[in-house]
């Protein structure tokens, strides 16, 4: 109990030191994984491939929306019910999330590999990219469960006291799949095919560390005989939590569908090849702020089950200020020196000029994106699920679509890229809003009390 206790008498500014950091590491590792494998395929298959792989990542965004319904409500549940004092009812919601994590994994990897290309061609695959997508997504599809067996429940080893184990085994399989993808790629010349198995097996055995984790009993919360039978009142507000991310998550998969769709009227499959780079660098700093909310997550979590409202504003802040930051490099990078960016993935100057130009325009209103999300993360770890779930919506689905669908009618290609940081800009704007009447409404709970 006494990693637990640090929660609610250490000093905020180092606890969320200490609980970002490794979650900050863990997952940068792992975008400057996918990074580097992005980078791997462009130069060893080609531009072709990356517009492939662009097709790919909605795809696979569903997995990784059913994987943090469960798992990102799962460990904000935990944290709350922790600082309430009832460790009993965080084994029951350990065990009833394993159980639906797999009937979830066993239903949307079957209808993945049956629809396997009508579902690509959803997302934008033309005659060119199909055989690329269609391939890495066969071989990556085992990877897909692994994966989310291993982020999500990281996040509630990190919420029960553990975030420097978490942090280990997240880099644990970016470190393998960093060393496996250049040798099944090049090596074994295997191509596409090659990073996706690549990233089976790294994911494959970080999923089991994980789970050795929970099954070890001097664990704070473990797997125990009778958590396991599907309860009503411990998944629905696991799920009702985990809904917020889960919704960015989906939101992400039809936003992705309507600009692949978009820019290859506009573009071709240059201008798809772009938004694969442009999402893989926007990507890498978004991950940096979902680490540092990651520590936030227990922190806050424990403190409003414990009532302590001082100590969780005081994390909230600072999480944001360290957000808000890193966004601000990130746009100040993409708008000043693109070109260092783009020669990272491809050597052709086609795509070159065209990931140039989709940085400098998509980018401009980036820096206020950080604060987005930490507000997103913010209601998600208090429990206040409809809040979370709207802002987790505004970016992409209220804003982003309808100036998708509007915007390059009027300015063509250009206007894609313009659709973010109009988009970025109104929902900054909800976020200041909704987080005012947040703090009056918690501020009035702290004077009854």
């Amino acid at each position: 109990m006494n990693r637990l206790q640090e929660l609610d008498t250490k000093p905020v500014g180092r606890l969320l030191w200490q609980y970002s950091l490794p979650s900050v590491v863990g997952i940068m590792v792992m975008s400057v994984y996918n990074l580097i494998g992005r980078a791997f395929i462009g130069q060893g298959v080609g531009p072709d491939a990356i517009a492939g792989l662009a097709i790919t990542f909605p795809v696979m965004n569903v997995s990784a929306a059913f994987g943090v319904l469960i798992g990102a409500g799962a460990s904000a549940r935990t944290s709350i019910v922790l600082g309430a004092g009832q460790p009993r009812q965080a084994d029951l919601i350990l065990g009833n999330s394993i159980v639906m994590t797999l009937l979830l994994g066993v239903f949307y990897l079957s209808v993945m590999a049956i629809f396997m290309d009508p579902i690509l061609r959803l997302f934008g695959a033309s005659d060119t990219s199909l055989p690329y997508a269609r391939e890495y997504m066969l071989y990556i599809l085992p990877g897909l469960l692994m994966n989310n067996m291993c982020y999500s429940y990281n996040n509630v080893m990190r919420a029960t006291g553990y975030p420097t184990k978490a942090m280990l085994t997240m880099i644990l399989g970016a470190v393998l799949s960093v060393a496996l993808c250049p040798l099944f790629i090049f090596g074994f010349k295997m191509g596409i095919k090659g990073a996706a198995i690549a990233t089976d097996i790294a994911m494959g055995i970080s999923a089991a560390v994980v789970m050795a984790h929970f099954f070890d009993r001097r664990s704070t919360v473990h797997f125990k005989w009778g958590t396991f039978g599907l309860r009503r009142d411990v998944l629905l507000p696991i799920m009702a939590i985990g809904a917020a991310p889960c919704v960015v998550n989906t939101a992400g998969c039809v936003v992705n569908a309507v600009i692949n769709n978009t820019v290859y009227s506009y573009g071709g499959d240059s201008a798809v090849a772009a938004i694969s780079i442009f999402t893989a660098v926007t990507q890498l700093v978004i991950s940096l702020v979902i680490g540092v909310c990651l520590g936030m997550q227990p922190i806050v979590g424990y403190n409003y089950g414990a009532k302590r409202f001082d100590r969780l504003m005081r994390a909230f802040w600072l999480t944001a200020a360290v957000c808000t930051v890193a966004c601000t490099a990130g746009a100040a990078l993409c708008q000043f020196a693109p070109w260092l960016v783009s020669r990272i993935f491809t050597n052709d100057a086609a795509l070159l000029a065209a990931s140039d130009n989709a940085l400098r325009l998509a980018t401009r209103m980036f820096w206020t994106v950080g604060f987005q999300i930490v507000v997103t993360n913010f209601f998600q770890s208090v429990g206040e699920a409809g809040k979370a779930i709207f802002m987790s919506m505004s970016r992409q689905v209220i804003f982003l679509i309808p100036l998708l669908f509007t915007l390059p009618r009027l300015l063509g290609l250009e206007g894609v890229w313009l659709s973010f940081p109009i988009g970025d800009a109104a929902a900054f704007v909800t976020a200041v809003v909704m987080l005012y009447y947040q703090m009056k409404k918690m501020k009035n709970v702290k004077t009854i009390d």
